[in-house]
């Protein structure tokens, strides 16, 4: 074994004010991810004008809708299938960073390395899975979710989901590279491969979709491939700033043999991970269906709200990935004050963010849909679902910030618990109920009911993390 002969100074995670650690950590990813919120933003901004000058010329039921709210609703209930891709980076790249860190807490060099190099195998097998699926699973999808005379919605989600999961290695590149940059403490160049993404994507957008310069008019097909570019360009960068700037591992893939041991370790912490934004993926379908009985328009609705709530979500997310690598390295060299400072930092800037997010969808819902060209229809159903939807804002900074921790101390089984209560148990059939009796005017308060379930387990789970899997330090 080859063991990493440095002292807790060659490591920031080890000495540095706790406070500041977490902002030099996190910031950057939280600018990064804000980035990426906003380009999903105006990403769906675009696809909502596609066709605006036709006006209402698609029938959908007993009324007639824009291409733009087609297309915004193709593109709204691609989001499972996506949202499935992103758990199984998202998850493997947790079980990476736990363990990469928890290694160079421990001062083992080859053990970092080999977690590296295992990790990066795990991701090509992620894309050929995902490639697969995107091959054969995106047509049912969308036969299942449109009814027979939803045709442009079809069309527009079977272009526009197919491009996005068969064209999918850039993303996984971003995820394990920039894991392994996180990982070490380096997240500012991880904030520079996903600022170079998103800028690509943003220059892209319109000149694909609409036609400009010459190119053909592609509409939805545009949107996947300009998204699909900014991926691959933002995966070499982050593959560039591991092989140049990050020394504190050394990646050799000559005589490489996968190691059953580590993988299984990754899953470990990843699977209940994936598990649980999978979850996600099954109630954004559970949803899509209750609100494509009721209205399609309904169905577009939700998928603005997730394009607005990642806005205020994906910098917590990006505070969490700063927060995993300084638990995981301190829990592995066993300082329990540096784990709880850290984490009482993290609750703070968490509640911060999220009460933003309150204010804007309590006082500015109608502000926040002048941006997708809404119809009176989507502001009849949208104003009200924002403003309802909003209160669960002031419960989910706790929830989201201890889940980081139990993937940090290796718990993460107490996320999966917290996601299947939430999401499954209570979020879906409240949905189901609430429908049923009040139509949709009710149904979008399952997100405050499931959050605060949400709340009563996280707390029991980080009481018994305290009591038992922190007592010994």
């Amino acid at each position: 074994m080859v063991i990493y002969m440095s002292n807790d100074n060659r490591n920031k995670m080890g000495v540095m004010p706790e406070g500041r650690l977490l902002i030099s950590m996190s910031l950057p990813m939280m600018i990064s991810m804000l980035v990426q919120a906003l380009y999903n933003i105006v990403d769906s901004i675009f696809v909502s004008r596609i066709g605006a000058d036709l006006g209402p010329i698609i029938q959908d039921g007993d009324k007639l809708i824009t291409q733009g709210e087609a297309a915004l609703t193709a593109v709204s209930l691609a989001f499972p299938l996506q949202s499935l891709m992103i758990a199984i980076g998202a998850g493997t790249g947790v079980g990476v960073n736990a363990l990469v860190s928890r290694a160079l807490g421990a001062k083992d060099q080859k053990e970092a390395n080999a977690t590296a190099e295992n990790g990066i195998f795990v991701f090509v097998l992620s894309y050929i899975f995902t490639a697969i699926v995107g091959l054969l699973a995106v047509k049912p999808f969308y036969s299942f979710m449109t009814s027979p005379e939803q045709t442009e919605i079809y069309e527009y989600g079977v272009q526009y989901l197919t491009i996005a999961m068969t064209l999918s290695f850039g993303i996984y590149m971003q995820f394990i590279f920039e894991r392994l940059l996180q990982s070490t403490g380096r997240t500012f160049f991880t904030m520079l491969s996903q600022a170079t993404g998103a800028i690509i994507n943003l220059i892209l957008d319109p000149i694909l979709i609409f036609g400009y310069f010459g190119l053909p008019e592609m509409g939805v097909k545009g949107a996947a491939l300009a998204t699909i570019i900014g991926q691959i360009i933002a995966g070499f960068a982050a593959f560039f700033f591991n092989k140049k700037k990050n020394n504190d591992l050394q990646l050799s893939f000559k005589g490489f043999r996968p190691n059953k041991a580590i993988i299984k370790n990754i899953y470990k912490i990843g699977v209940p991970s994936i598990v649980m934004q999978s979850i996600g993926s099954v109630m954004t379908t559970g949803m899509n269906t209750i609100l494509m009985d009721l209205s399609s328009t309904s169905a577009a609705v939700f998928g603005i709200y997730f394009k607005l709530q990642s806005f205020f979500f994906m910098p917590v997310f990006g505070l969490n990935n700063g927060l995993i690598p300084i638990i995981s390295f301190n829990y592995g060299a066993r300082n329990r004050k540096r784990m709880i400072t850290t984490l009482k930092y993290g609750f703070m800037i968490a509640l911060g963010l999220l009460l933003v997010g309150f204010i804007a969808f309590e006082f500015f819902p109608e502000f926040l849909f002048s941006f997708f060209d809404a119809s009176a229809d989507m502001l009849e159903i949208g104003i009200p679902a924002l403003r309802i939807i909003g209160t669960h804002f002031l419960i989910a900074w706790f929830c989201i910030v201890a889940g980081s921790m139990f993937q940090a101390i290796g718990k993460a089984s107490y996320s999966l618990y917290v996601s299947v209560a939430r999401q499954l148990l209570v979020l879906l059939p409240a949905a189901y109920i609430l429908a049923k009796l009040g139509g949709l005017a009710a149904i979008w308060w399952c997100f405050p009911i499931a959050e605060l379930m949400s709340l009563l387990i996280s707390v029991i789970c980080m009481v018994r993390s305290f009591r038992h899997d922190l007592a010994g330090f």
